[in-house]
């Protein structure tokens, strides 16, 4: 059996919501049909409003070729994501939190803080989330690629976020991982599209709903006090101080 180098994860994180949802909705209504193994790569049959061919590469899904219009154009489809989530899925039925998509971060709402080995797990999340912003030296063909990195971090993050407990521990955490970004953005990380930006302003309106459920974690934002960031979006924050 071949196993594919990327997982439900890397195809969650780094597909746009709509073709994900969709392709989520193909794979479960068994739409995915005469799947097959080759020697590097999958191939299925997937039913749409016609009968589709498609292949995907195990190393990369985003390799792939379907006989849809999108796909004839090189752009990735519901079906190629479809075939992915088979490739990683075999068939079984998704958890609700298996095709949930996290694409901005949310306050979880819970108080309470995390014991020690919980909290270097999320520590090492955030760093595998943070590796995939990361600086920008490519020829221009490789422009879009190094865009969906930027995206599939941020989205990591987001998820991470999210399920977070509402503490001064944790909002420490948080701001560090802001001040991390920053000075990511200030030294050469090319956010054109706004993308790492995006995510800032969201992370700052979760601390802003962090300091209105619990008052304690105001104190955290005394590092920004003095910080020079990108776009003033500590401002926010240091006012509550």
């Amino acid at each position: 059996m071949i196993k594919p180098t990327f997982d439900l994860d890397k195809i969650k994180f780094s597909t746009d919501k709509t073709t994900f949802k969709k392709a989520v909705d193909l794979y479960e209504s068994g739409k995915v049909t005469q799947f097959e193994e080759g020697i590097d790569s999958y191939t299925a049959i997937v039913l749409g409003t016609k009968p589709y061919q498609v292949s995907v590469e195990a190393r990369d899904y985003n390799y792939s070729y379907c006989g849809c219009y999108l796909g004839q154009n090189n752009t990735l489809c519901k079906h190629m994501i479809a075939v992915a989530i088979y490739a990683v899925a075999g068939g079984k039925k998704l958890s609700e939190e298996e095709k949930t998509q996290i694409t901005s971060p949310v306050a979880s709402g819970v108080l309470g803080e995390l014991k020690p080995e919980k909290i270097n797990q999320v520590k090492k999340e955030i760093t595998k989330a943070v590796s995939y912003i990361k600086y920008y030296r490519g020829p221009s063909r490789t422009w879009f690629a190094y865009q969906d990195s930027l995206t599939e971090g941020c989205n990591r993050l987001s998820a991470i976020i999210s399920k977070l407990p509402i503490s001064v521990q944790i909002t420490d955490l948080i701001v560090n991982l802001l001040v991390r970004l920053d000075k990511k953005l200030q030294s050469g990380v090319d956010d054109s599209d706004g993308t790492v930006g995006g995510f800032i302003e969201e992370t700052v309106k979760v601390l802003e709903e962090y300091a209105r459920l619990d008052k304690n974690v105001i104190g955290s934002f005394n590092k920004l006090e003095g910080l020079q960031t990108c776009f003033g979006w500590e401002e926010p924050l240091v006012k509550m101080l």
